[in-house]
């Protein structure tokens, strides 16, 4: 059987997708390698979600709930614990091989794929701390799902390397499970969780947080007994003299999150440089006309709600472009990152179905109390924003209209001037 869309990931992103596409005549099939759906949500019990989405103050699974409850609602084919292993580009759109527990095998065809498969944590291996390699080392997500799902306290005395707004939310949980949190680290010289996450993970607490500061050794032979960590310069070079050894069962990483896009590798996938996720227009389709990706498979997002209202939005493009309304050809006009910026999502305008405003997602390098963001165009001015205590763990957004653009041929480009 072919579908129309194939969404592929059951977590926030998949669902929201999944529940925008739908409509009668638009065949929607959602694939989720895990046994239920919902994504990494359901390890997620602490609050904080759906405050813009439903101005509530939810936990992942409540928010998860909402969604699952509509999707079921309305009747949209999905396969759970269906993983896929490749996909192909077809004269008609995709073919997708995957594999179901149950069903083994399966062939799939699709006309348009929405890529929605989350992102991954950084390991050990991918950052190459030294020391010994025993047990007790492991990913903070890995850890939140032990605790939250499985049942099992990971360590009792523990440190966490990372500030990422799950090595926090992580610190407060193994506390408050009757761990003891000797400190977090972070290399660079400002946090990279989110500011509520750190007044309500660390700072009541009484967690201290070791900023540009670096885990330089592991000891342990079967199990982990200890870490060093020490300061480093703004080239990330050890400052001599500045080590601190703790005595630990438990180190946690929490050194960044990674776009998913394994299943891309037999395509000719253009990837962003910074973000590792696919390029994207504004229409969030990718260079292979027909495949279109959004929320932490596209880029990470610190915020669910975010990765919701994108979601949408990608859809709603998937589902135009399979009625004959997207054409992914055509002349562009690209959107650079300036001054200030980290990234920006989009990438460029397709300007052939450029016809209403543009929500852009982007991040900054550096913190700041006040800024403006500036986007040009030949050196003109054509749309700003101000905002207040920008920090690069905190997503930014500016909107851009047709009407905004001085010609549909020059570049675009963001800028941040700290004022």
């Amino acid at each position: 059987m072919t579908w129309d869309i194939v969404v592929i990931g059951g977590g926030a992103g998949g669902l929201s997708a999944a529940l925008a596409a739908h409509e009668e005549d638009v065949r929607i099939l959602v694939l989720e390698r895990e046994a239920v759906l919902g994504g990494i949500l359901n390890q997620c019990i602490h609050n904080g979600f759906g405050l813009h989405e439903f101005e509530e103050d939810l936990t992942g699974p409540e928010y998860a709930d909402r969604f699952i409850a509509a999707f079921y609602e309305k009747g949209i084919d999905v396969y759970l614990g269906t993983t896929v292993m490749n996909m192909t580009k077809t004269k008609e759109g995709f073919s997708l091989e995957a594999f179901d527990k149950k069903a083994g095998k399966l062939a799939i065809e699709a006309r348009a794929v929405i890529l929605s498969s989350g992102c991954y944590e950084r390991t050990r291996g991918q950052i190459r701390i030294p020391g010994e390699r025993p047990a007790g080392v492991m990913t903070a997500g890995s850890a939140q799902r032990y605790l939250n799902i499985e049942g099992y306290l990971v360590g009792k005395e523990v440190f966490i390397l990372g500030s990422g707004d799950i090595g926090l939310i992580m610190a407060r949980r193994m506390t408050l499970e009757g761990a003891n949190v000797k400190g977090v680290a972070e290399i660079m010289p400002h946090s990279n969780g989110l500011t509520r996450n750190i007044a309500q993970c660390l700072e009541d607490f009484d967690i201290p947080l070791y900023l540009s500061h670096t885990v330089t050794d592991i000891r342990g032979v079967d199990r982990l007994e200890g870490i060093t960590i020490e300061e480093v310069d703004k080239d990330f070079r050890v400052i001599e003299g500045t080590k601190k050894d703790f005595a630990v069962d438990c180190l946690l990483l929490s050194v960044g999150l990674i776009p998913d896009t394994m299943v891309l590798e037999s395509l000719d996938v253009k990837m962003h440089p910074k973000t590792k996720g696919p390029l994207v227009d504004h229409n969030f389709h990718t260079n292979v006309e027909g495949l279109f990706a959004c929320g932490n498979a596209l880029h990470v997002h610190d915020l669910v709600d975010d990765v919701t209202e994108e979601s949408r939005r990608a859809a709603r493009c998937a589902k135009e472009y399979v009625h004959g309304k997207i054409d992914k050809d055509g002349r562009k006009v690209e959107i650079h990152a300036g001054e200030g910026i980290s990234y920006t999502v989009p990438s460029a305008l397709t300007m052939s179905s450029f016809d209403r405003p543009v929500r852009c997602a982007f991040r900054v390098d550096r913190k700041a109390d006040r800024a403006v963001f500036r986007l040009t165009q030949n050196n003109e001015t054509i749309a700003t924003k101000k905002a207040r205590f920008v920090a690069p763990a905190e997503m930014e957004h500016v909107e851009l209209g047709p009407k905004d653009l001085k010609d549909t041929t020059s570049p675009i480009t963001l800028t941040m001037e700290v004022v």
